[in-house]
């Protein structure tokens, strides 16, 4: 295995290039990207003066663009589906919930990590499964580097599956999965009520700044999942813990709808707690009700190609979904929701490239090529409060960068060079490996089944 040396960042201009900056503006042509520590420094239609020692990199010919920012996913969670064993998304049997943290389940040895990375994915906002409640836990966001430390930002937020899922874990009705939900954020909130955050102190430790760390009013001590509550609770004291930093509006709240009505409910749950930061995900129906999306200002992590009614939540599922919100102006990114997250996230370029298509046909409701390629770059960043640090090639962005042999919207497009903070990424996965061995054999050492 190669690994790449953070330290190994240098400065580089990647010139004559077709640059792409993932804002949703149109592709440049005879483009420059200059990185330099790790971020871009410059990205366009200019020239400038460059440092002593830069290195440069002649893309003529080629396109370049931010690396892909997988929307939704389990990467790094599940290897194979051949067994429990070789899965660490779901938590069935554990006696926690909302209080569980995905980051040391994440291992980016996992071969899907190096696939994914060898066809330009560069982050991944990465999401437990909900096991036998309506919440999952907490997600983070994850850079596909080759090294053994794959975190951007822990607990980013909390994953909560409402909708037909969510009927399933809370008793069989979507009605029993609202009322669970509600009866969670007033269980934190009565955490809150006798003890208001207190700002982290100049000596306390990362961990302890993370927690959703309490103080009573009437007590000098500082304390945390251990405050005094009500009797009545059905969350663990961790669980309700967890669930104070998304009532605060501090954890982004993720929450997995597909129906029109499930939609319409989650946006009222802003009315009763005005400081969730609320991303929808899914959302097949959202074209049904784009508008109301639009008007609170809620961003959705889409499914870009549910066009068939899968389940009778998805009975007006159509591929202009996405189109149809975004021409309403709701902010829109592109997940991979119950759709071989675990693996296929290089399988968002096809998804984008199909909604720059649907331009051409009559009726349908497609998005610009800039949009598309914004849709599996900057949106996704942008709807967990990210947009400031990947997803574009921005000035001062952490210095994600690929370069495609061609229009990277087109299957037959590859990626060619893959920068993380700007350090050039090895291409190689298991399977080129297996690729380079086989391919040139003499026939007498094949093995006996290849050699008939």
């Amino acid at each position: 295995m190669l690994w790449a040396n953070p330290a190994a960042a240098q400065t580089y201009a990647i010139v004559n290039g077709t640059v792409a900056l993932g804002d949703g503006s149109e592709p440049i042509p005879n483009g420059t990207v200059v990185i330099r520590d790790g971020r871009i420094v410059a990205a366009g239609a200019m020239r400038m003066k460059l440092p002593a020692g830069t290195q440069v990199i002649d893309a003529n010919g080629k396109w370049v663009t931010p690396g892909i920012v997988a929307g939704f996913s389990r990467l790094g969670l599940a290897d194979v589906d051949l067994a429990a064993e070789g899965a660490d998304d779901t938590g069935n049997n554990g006696p926690f919930n909302a209080a569980i943290d995905v980051v040391p389940a994440i291992n980016p040895l996992d071969t899907t990590v190096a696939v994914n990375r060898a066809d330009g994915v560069t982050r991944a906002i990465v999401a437990p499964s909900a096991g036998k409640n309506i919440f999952a836990g907490q997600g983070a966001v994850i850079d596909t580097g080759a090294d053994m430390d794959p975190i951007t930002a822990p607990r980013k937020f909390q994953f909560v599956e409402l909708g037909q899922t969510g009927s399933e874990k809370a008793g069989g009705s979507r009605a029993s999965a609202h009322i669970l939900f509600r009866n969670a954020l007033r269980e934190a909130t009565e955490l809150r009520r006798y003890a208001p955050v207190v700002a982290a102190t100049r000596t306390s430790t990362p961990d302890e700044r993370e927690r959703p760390v309490v103080r009573n009013p009437n007590e000098s001590r500082v304390y945390g999942p251990d405050a005094r509550r009500s009797d009545d609770v059905l969350l663990t004291r961790f669980d309700a813990a967890a669930l104070v930093p998304v009532l605060q509006g501090r954890q982004y709240l993720l929450v997995h709808v597909e129906r029109a009505s499930d939609i319409l409910q989650v946006l009222e749950l802003k009315r009763e707690f005005p400081a969730l930061k609320i991303v929808l995900v899914g959302a097949s129906e959202g074209w049904l009700v784009a508008d109301r999306i639009a008007r609170s200002g809620i961003p959705v992590i889409a499914s870009a190609v549910n066009d068939l009614p899968a389940s009778f939540e998805q009975i007006a599922a159509t591929q202009s979904n996405i189109g149809r919100m975004r021409n309403a102006g709701v902010k829109v990114g592109i997940g991979m929701i119950d759709d071989n997250d675990t693996r296929y996230l290089f399988m968002e370029r096809q998804y984008a490239a199909n909604l720059v298509a649907l331009q051409k046909v009559p009726g349908a409701s497609g998005v610009s090529w800039g949009e598309a390629l914004a849709m599996i770059t900057s949106r996704p960043a942008q709807a967990i409060g990210m947009g400031g640090e990947i997803g574009s090639l921005a000035a001062g962005h952490r210095a994600d960068v690929v370069i495609w042999s061609g229009d990277p919207l087109e299957g037959a497009s590859a990626a060619e060079q893959v920068f993380i903070d700007g350090v050039r990424q090895p291409l190689q996965t298991h399977q080129t490996r297996l690729l380079d061995r086989y391919r040139y054999l003499p026939r007498r050492d094949l093995p006996e089944a290849y050699r008939h």
